[in-house]
């Protein structure tokens, strides 16, 4: 999973015809280091997304501006648009991110 490098490349990535999962996480987060070892599994199960990492504390306004408040968390889009999201400050498991990722 790559790391977000500016807000305008997040624009582009949003607003495009490929669908991402956002996956928002910080290096202090407790919750979002669990999730970390199974994460490859994930994202070679739905290579039909592109997985991007966004460090909450890097881009705070993008959190602000999509309603993230707690972490870890996902966002999806697809063709500009949202898909849907798993925001919560909850401790998720493997099972609960693959049922999101399904539901979109």
């Amino acid at each position: 999973m790559r790391d977000l490098q500016s807000q305008e490349e997040f624009n582009e990535l949003k607003n495009s015809s490929n669908k991402h999962v956002f996956l928002f996480s910080a290096n202090w987060c407790g919750d979002c280091r669990f999730i970390e070892p199974f994460m490859p599994d994930v994202e070679q199960k739905y290579s039909e997304y592109t997985f991007i990492h966004i460090d909450r504390d890097k881009f705070i306004d993008t959190c602000i501006e999509l309603d993230v408040f707690g972490i870890p968390s996902f966002v999806a889009f697809g063709d500009g648009k949202e898909l849907g999201r798993f925001v919560s400050k909850d401790r998720k498991t493997q099972e609960e991110i693959e049922s999101f990722i399904e539901s979109l």
